[in-house]
Order: structure tokens, then sequence, then C-alpha cells
């Protein structure tokens, strides 16, 4: 069967107009769109609530958020260890910064940066350890908190797709030095554009409360540099109508996800993750080739259903950005893994029949 309209890898997560609209209606009574608005502070202080967190930063989206937090730490110039992993974000926010960025290989399993290999990566120009959560399952968040106090490395976070996840009773956003956020449309919790920085102590808040508004400090006297990155009014409206309804919407991933591996079984590869820390951000599976994941593809795509190579090519494999770093384990899972459609909106026979479709194409 062939789906009547096509199926993307996601859709947003929007809460009903009516309450994004209404939630809208004192922005435009206040006529305050930017500029650290009365809508911006309320959500920072709800999400440090649900999430038991210090107060985020709400910022214009996922990438400055790794730009200020690499500022915010004040390093001296050096190498900041890396994923080869995880979107072109991470490591061109490194370089933007003026680091330079050393990729160490994953872990073939979680698809996270391998922790058995970062110390032999640490030379003494390394500054920094900048980890993702890929796909929502958590670092190893306790070995690199010993690795971190050991070798006097702060560590940066990059939790773009780890919303709500918790590890060892504490908010992922807790974990290390700084942590971000992305609330991209694309996100389990979306702001249509948008992210947030993580502090892990009041002082680190300042500075990059700071940056965030062109250098100001709280009596407006330029102390250092900075930018403008402020989160508008009206997307903190929108994150303010989807945040209460982000528990179902997470039930409903999980419920898709677990339809997913159900009809799919052996038949393909899947990352390892604790259920209980997890956000169902992403739906990847694992070919044994890519040919067989291109012919999985193509059958998709005949029957209306366009699924999406997160994330191909490795960054490794980037040399134009990232020379002369091989990353073996990276570079043969990104040949082979494709994500498949998931959202909450998706019908639950939507799933079922995508699945068997890739059944069909491995026949």
């Amino acid at each position: 069967m062939k789906f009547a309209d096509p199926i993307y890898i996601t859709r947003p997560f929007m809460a009903p107009l009516e309450t994004f609209s209404e939630t809208l209606v004192s922005v435009w009574d206040s006529q305050w769109f930017t500029n650290n608005g009365p809508r911006v502070r309320e959500l920072e202080k709800k999400l440090a609530t649900k999430l038991n967190t210090n107060p985020p930063l709400l910022v214009t989206n996922g990438t400055v958020a790794l730009h200020l937090a690499i500022r915010t730490l004040e390093l001296q110039q050096g190498t900041i260890l890396t994923t080869p992993f995880t979107w072109i974000a991470t490591s061109s926010s490194i370089l933007w910064e003026g680091y330079t960025a050393k990729l160490v290989d994953i872990d073939p399993n979680t698809f996270n940066i391998d922790v058995s290999k970062i110390e032999d990566s640490i030379t003494e120009d390394t500054v920094a350890i900048m980890a993702v959560h890929v796909f929502s399952n958590p670092c190893d968040v306790i070995a690199l908190e010993r690795i971190s106090k050991q070798y006097n490395l702060p560590i940066i976070y990059d939790a773009a797709h780890a919303f709500g996840v918790r590890v060892a009773g504490k908010s992922i956003f807790s974990w290390g030095d700084i942590s971000t956020a992305s609330f991209h449309a694309t996100k389990v919790f979306n702001t249509a554009e948008g992210g947030g920085v993580f502090c892990s102590t009041p002082e680190r808040y300042e500075v990059a409360y700071s940056i965030r508004d062109f250098g100001f400090d709280r009596e407006r006297n330029i102390e250092r540099l900075g930018t403008n990155a402020k989160m508008s009014e009206i997307h903190a409206a929108l994150g303010l109508a989807n945040l209460p309804l982000i528990e179902g919407a997470v039930e409903k991933r999980r419920t898709l996800t677990e339809t997913y591996r159900t009809i799919l079984g052996e038949r393909v590869g899947f990352q390892q993750y604790d259920p209980d820390a997890y956000n169902y951000a992403y739906m990847p599976v694992i070919f044994k080739t890519e040919s067989e994941l291109l012919r999985v593809v193509e059958h998709l795509n005949a029957h209306n259903v366009f699924p999406r190579r997160y994330f191909h090519p490795s960054l490794s494999e980037m040399t134009v950005l990232l020379p002369d770093q091989p990353c073996p384990v990276a570079e043969d899972l990104a040949s082979r893994i494709l994500c498949l459609p998931l959202y909450p909106t998706l019908e639950i026979e939507a799933v079922e029949q995508i699945a068997k479709l890739i059944l069909q194409a491995l026949a």
C-alpha cells in the first residue's frame, strides 16, 4: 500500500492552536517581543521546576547554546575532545570559537562517545570534553565525571536530543559543567526555534547571562565580548503552550517505538538504551550493509515514506573541516543506520505498515 500523503521523518509537536493563541494574547497586550521578556522568564522558571534543574538561559537555538557554553567556560586555547557521530553543529561550534576539535570514536551499542578511548586522546593541549547524548541515550556520565575530575577537564554536554531524561535521579541537564538543549521544531519539546544553556554554578550562569546579552552585566556595563542570543517572546509562548503536554507526547513515542521494534524483531539492529532513561526522540535502526539500507530507502520512498540517514556521513569523513581523524566504528555505523518516521501524531497503523514495508524490502 502506498500512503496517500507523504510520511516524513518527523513533524513538530504542537499544542492546539487555540492554546497557543491564548498564550500569545499577553505578548500582544504587552507589545514586548524580545529582550528577556516576561514569557521567556516564565518559561525558564517552569523548565527549572519541571526538570528540577538550575534555571536555564533560553537562547535562539541549540547551536548558539553550544557557542555560549564554550565561551562561558573561558577556556585557554587548545583542543576539545568530542564525538564524530552527531550533527555538524557539535564540532562546528568548537571550530567557530577558535578551538581544535579532536574526535574520539564511539561505542557501537550506545552510539555515544566511547569513554574507554577518551584518556588515550588527552594531551597537554586538551582543554575540555564535549560529549553528546545521542538520540537521547545518556552518555556514561559517571565515568566522564571521574575523567573530568582526574584530568581537571570541564565537560560540556550537548543534550540537544535528551529533554526530560534523568540519570541517577538527576536531570540530564544537571550533569557536567554546562549542558545545552535544543528546542528546534524536530525535538521532543520545541519552541519552533530555540535552545537552552544549563550551568552548574551561579557564577557560570552570570557569565552566560552576560554573553547572551551583548556582554552587559546586570548594571548594564559591558564586561566581556558578547552577542545577541536571546529567545523571543513568541517562541517562549509556544514553549509555554507545549510544555504541559510533553509527558503524553513521550508516551506516544514510546508506544510507536515498541511497535517498530516488535515487528522488525531481529531483522535489524537497534540502539541499546535504558527505557527509563530515554525520551524516544528518534527511531534508529541498523542494517547489515549499506546496500541493504539503500534498498529499504528506495522501497519506502516508492510508498511515500521518507526516513533519514542520521548521522551520515560520520563527521570524521568530513575532511574539509576535520581532516585526518579516522573513526572506524562511527564510519561503519553511519553507513548502515537509518531513522524511521516517529512523531506523536503518527498513527500506529502507519508504523505497522512502514515496518512491514521494511521487511518486504529485506525479504
